[in-house]
């Protein structure tokens, strides 16, 4: 019975885990984010209480989505609204064997893929009008959900912190707050690094393709910044769709926007996150790749983001605690 009641205890822990599992996602994000902010917050925690710093911390970052929002909406809307108009024209174009479009959707068949993905998908591929709202609804509700859970968890991160440590035994806790505040700030350092260089990202996309004429310049820009958050294959591929916008222009014009996002991506990983985020994470690149790819695999997007700050810290306690107790066996 007893067997039998441990055996029942898993499976329900299981079933719980797996019913609960988009949930714990949401938590799991609001905490690494919060996680994130915690410097700053601690930063500012030396001038003011804490209550305080995360009031401050929390008006800031509500002030700049806000502030972005009131800049970006009108003209995402607009090129939105164009690049809907245009679109006709861009069908139009796969039909002209003259233009470098149409020569492409010659010899590799765009159209015809682009027809049979859209017919695979069925009526669901697009989705109707109550399944689209549905997604607005629920992606809105699952954002909301993620900020007041980290602003509760940056306030409350002393005592998480705290709770944390002592589930470990007293003969080991001092070794356990040592490697953990070691992972804590690689967490910070990735956060605010990942934040700072896709604002990089999208700046210096929005200069080029306004430089070059391409069209929807602050659209793509936003798309880049967003898609640069997820690393290592986030910036590949916001960079292959801008190539493919900018054939609209000119085969040149792609081929340079192309060879632009090349040069970015070496410049990225050998100079702008290098002194971003300094020696902050120490995960060698194939590791980082790696990581990535199961993250991404196993939790999405949500996976791919924190997948490098885990894989840091599973490296901390590989270093510092396992490989030693190895090594001395």
């Amino acid at each position: 019975m007893l067997g039998a009641f441990g055996v029942a205890t898993t499976y329900g822990l299981v079933q719980f885990l797996v019913a609960a599992r988009d949930v714990l996602v949401l938590v799991g994000l609001a905490l690494f984010l919060a996680i994130g902010l915690d410097p700053a917050v601690r930063w500012l925690g030396r001038r003011m209480p804490r209550w305080a710093a995360v009031a401050v911390v929390t008006v800031a970052m509500a002030g700049l989505f806000l502030g972005f929002l009131a800049a970006a909406i009108p003209p995402l809307v607009s090129q939105a609204t164009a690049f809907v108009h245009e679109l006709p024209h861009y069908l139009s174009q796969l039909q002209d064997r003259s233009s470098t479009v149409g020569r492409l959707n010659e010899r590799y068949h765009l159209q015809q893929r682009l027809s049979d993905a859209i017919s695979t998908g069925g009526p669901g591929f697009f989705g109707n009008l109550l399944g689209a709202g549905r997604l607005v609804l629920t992606a809105t509700a699952q954002t909301l959900t993620v900020l007041v859970l980290t602003v509760y968890f940056l306030a409350d991160f002393p005592r998480i912190r705290q709770l944390m440590y002592r589930l470990v035994p007293g003969s080991r806790r001092a070794r356990a707050v040592a490697l953990g505040d070691e992972m804590f700030a690689k967490v910070g350092g990735f956060v605010l690094g990942n934040l700072l260089t896709s604002a990089i990202a999208g700046a210096g996309t929005f200069v080029w393709l306004v430089a070059w004429g391409v069209p929807y310049p602050l659209l793509l820009a936003v798309m880049v910044a967003l898609l640069d958050l997820i690393p290592v294959v986030g910036s590949t591929t916001g960079g292959i769709i801008v190539t493919l916008v900018a054939l609209t222009v000119s085969l040149p014009v792609a081929i340079a926007t192309l060879v632009f996002y090349v040069l970015y991506r070496l410049a990225e990983d050998y100079f702008i996150v290098p002194r971003v985020m300094g020696r902050v994470i120490e995960v060698p690149a194939t590791v980082t790749l790696v990581a990535v790819l199961i993250g991404g695999a196993t939790l999405g997007i949500v996976g791919a983001l924190v997948a490098i700050p885990v894989a840091a810290a599973i490296r901390i306690v590989l270093l510092q605690s396992v490989f030693p107790r190895l090594d001395r066996l």
